[in-house]
């Protein structure tokens, strides 16, 4: 698995809340639903994203972005006009002196906003848990980033399923969202502005980068420094010490890192036990699992699992 595949293999939204917005201009809505991550579209319109830290991003027809939860912001067709709407958790809108909307601005299936005939007009779907995308993921985003469109048909797609009702169609949109969220990583990802962590870019070393590749194709295997230089064809101390400068730190920490970042993922699965998750992810026994799970992460699998 190469990194790009492996950072991109997280998304896997379940029921996300996909939402086709028909406004007419001015127009502003302020997004206050704390989702771990969020992708809009701009289908018709141009307009800003407006972080409440940072400067506005301008979008125009066509570019998708990416917002990185859980801090709120707003989306405006201009950079003057107050919010008209007001996004919580839980999918309720509301006016931003806390009038309800919903049921006022619904427009049909999947369809809302103040004008069904609006000049402008935007895609939105947000993953709802934390657990639906890697936190290796998301610990690389930035807060925002705004992308040309894609190559691929996706957001006509999108837009052609959002406003359908038929069976299945929950895990259509779902699967269109992760396709369309992929596509917008892979292209930022690989731009040379994009700041990713030291461990991405080591993926680049012909060393270090297989050494990686190693690791995240089989983190079960019972690895050591030793045997993982053996499969690199350089000494011990060479790898160790390349590792480390490049990765930031030794070859053994990352796998820890991995493997228990693997199984906080798979412990999310209804049907996984801890001792099932320990025999994947490399430990012998669901006490060593939860030993090293709660020395890292404060919480043993349990409790995680209750959490998620």
């Amino acid at each position: 698995m190469d990194a790009l595949a492996g950072l991109l293999d997280g998304p896997r939204a379940r029921g996300a809340f996909i939402l086709r917005t028909v406004l007419d201009p001015p127009w502003s809505l302020r997004i206050e639903d704390r989702a771990p991550l969020s992708v809009v579209a701009f289908v018709r319109g141009s307009g800003y994203v407006l972080p409440d830290d940072g400067e506005p991003v301008p979008f125009n027809e066509g570019d998708v972005a990416v917002m990185r939860g859980p801090d709120p912001y707003t989306l405006a067709g201009d950079l003057v006009t107050p919010p008209q709407a007001v996004i919580h958790p839980g999918e309720i809108s509301t006016t931003p002196d806390g009038a309800r909307l919903c049921e006022q601005w619904n427009l049909g299936v999947r369809t809302w906003g103040g004008n069904p005939d609006g000049s402008v007009v935007l895609l939105s779907g947000t993953y709802q848990l934390d657990g639906e995308v890697s936190r290796r993921l998301l610990s690389v985003l930035p807060p925002l980033l705004v992308a040309p469109p894609t190559d691929l048909p996706l957001v006509p797609l999108l837009c052609a399923e959002v406003t359908r009702d038929e069976p299945g169609q929950e895990a259509v949109l779902d699967r269109l969202l992760d396709l369309l969220l992929i596509s917008v990583l892979r292209t930022w990802l690989c731009r040379p502005e994009a700041d990713t962590p030291a461990w991405y870019r080591a993926h680049s070393d012909p060393v270090v980068g297989r050494a990686l590749r190693l690791l995240h194709a089989d983190p079960a295997r019972q690895w050591t420094v030793a045997s993982l230089a053996r499969a690199t064809g350089v000494s011990r101390a060479a790898l160790a010490r390349r590792f480390t400068e490049l990765v930031g730190e030794p070859p053994m920490s990352y796998l820890t890192d991995w493997r228990l970042t693997l199984a906080a993922d798979l412990l999310r699965e209804p049907s996984a036990t801890v001792a099932s998750v320990a025999r994947q992810v490399g430990y012998s026994t669901a006490f060593a699992l939860s030993t090293a799970f709660k020395r890292v992460r404060g919480i043993s699998p349990s409790e995680h699992r209750a959490t998620a």
